[in-house]
């Protein structure tokens, strides 16, 4: 936890990424600089954090973001969430709704929502499925990675247990969306579906033409600095 003023930004990281990633790094200085509580941490078997990252769930990641919140966060703050962290954010600001932690603001950067289901699942050929529900894992080759990235059935089952797309989906808080038009992970329709989905809240969506799924070239960390600059300071206008 970084000590400061404010909102805490809270960072929220990606799928088998960690806290030293170059988002992360780069929004913890940017907080530092601005005197500005954060808070960033590893989820379990990810990055400095113990275990077995095949023996984890969405609900064991989403538990950790949870305890970590209100454990170490003085006021609401604003949820960070890079591509799986998007949809846990969402999670976390449905876990706190109504809360003295109910999220000021949400910025998520190619949120990966319901990813286990329609861009894992339903993209998989029968034979990789059958793999998964007999084998109980199949390791799926990594562009991020030398190592193969475990997907077992019961990280599959337990998204399930998470999806948001179908209803409404209600963050009780302004949302920032910044996604890559080249992201091979994430469409970018995906983002759109999530707009739709927000109906209550106020939503901004930033597309960036030529962005990938990282977002992490310098103009991109400097629209993600902007983004959670412009949500703190609009909490400090209330």
């Amino acid at each position: 936890m970084q000590e400061g003023d404010g909102a805490p930004i809270v960072w929220l990281g990606g799928f088998r990424s960690d806290m030293r990633a170059t988002k992360a790094e780069a929004l913890a200085a940017w907080a530092r600089a601005q005197g500005r509580a954060g808070l960033r941490f590893d989820y379990g078997g990810h990055g400095e954090s113990e275990g077995d990252f095949a023996g984890f769930t969405l609900s064991d990641w989403l538990g950790d973001a949870l305890a970590a919140i209100r454990s170490l966060c003085r006021q609401p703050p604003i949820l960070v969430g890079s591509s799986m962290g998007g949809w846990i954010a969402l999670l976390a600001a449905r876990a706190l709704s109504g809360s003295a932690l109910q999220p000021a603001g949400l910025v998520l950067i190619a949120p990966a929502v319901d990813f286990t289901e329609e861009l894992m699942w339903a993209q998989m050929p029968d034979a990789i499925r059958r793999t998964i529900l007999e084998e109980g894992v199949w390791l799926r080759p990594s562009e991020y990675s030398p190592e193969p990235t475990p997907i077992t059935r019961a990280l599959i089952e337990d998204g399930r247990r998470h999806l948001l797309f179908g209803g409404e989906i209600k963050a009780g808080c302004p949302v920032h969306i910044l996604q890559g038009m080249r992201d091979p992970d994430v469409p970018w329709r995906q983002a759109l579906k999530l707009v739709e989905h927000l109906s209550g809240d106020p939503v901004v969506l930033t597309l960036v033409k030529d962005g990938d799924h990282r977002l992490s070239a310098p103009e991109d960390i400097a629209r993600l600095q902007a983004a959670v600059a412009g949500m703190a300071a609009g909490l400090s206008g209330r």
